[in-house]
């Protein structure tokens, strides 16, 4: 029974772990659109516009990738510890 609890936590972590990874790599290649600083006049008012959307979208991200790391990082705890506590008891 125990290894079955092992092996769903790996598995779950593994999951988590692989979205964390995506969600990293898709707010990387938004910032790589996002200008640092633009001159704009009135013409260029559409890029205005795109800029402040890719910098919302960055900001939006924030959160999600936040909570995905905690959840990473409890899952990944939670199965050393139960790989602890089996090898203890196996002791």
């Amino acid at each position: 029974m125990a290894h079955a609890a092992l092996f769903t936590l790996m598995i779950s972590w593994g999951a988590v772990t692989a979205m964390l990874v995506l969600m990293l790599i898709y707010r990387s290649m938004l910032g790589t659109h996002d200008e640092e600083q633009i001159f704009l006049d009135p013409a260029e008012k559409l890029m205005a516009t795109r800029q402040q959307a890719i910098a919302h979208k960055i900001q939006m991200l924030g959160r999600p990738i936040a909570a995905l790391f905690v959840l990473s990082a409890a899952l990944f705890l939670s199965a050393a510890g139960v790989w602890l506590w089996q090898g203890l008891r196996n002791f």
